[in-house]
């Protein structure tokens, strides 16, 4: 993924890719993945989607069920440099 791409995340993307790296959400895997953060369902179904299909987040492997999110080494990455662009220590 290019850099480009990265900086088009917008402070939702942000805030789900912390709420994912602080185990707080879980992917039901389907061919439109939905995303739960809290136990809820997130309001923005196109955010879960767009960070998967950016590489930010992991897609669980088949089967049925919520899996844990996890960001992918490329989504640590750009939490990273979120946090540090804007001075989140």
């Amino acid at each position: 993924m290019s850099g480009d791409t990265t900086d088009l995340l917008n402070r939702r993307d942000q805030a789900l890719l912390h709420a994912v790296a602080e185990d707080r959400c879980e992917i039901v895997p389907s061919a439109q993945p939905a995303l739960f953060v809290d136990g809820r369902l997130c309001s923005d179904g196109d955010a879960g989607r767009r960070l998967i299909s950016a590489g930010l987040v992991a897609q669980p492997g088949l089967g049925t069920g919520r899996w844990p999110a996890r960001l992918t080494e490329v989504g640590e990455a750009e939490l990273a440099r979120t946090e540090r662009d804007s001075g989140r220590t």
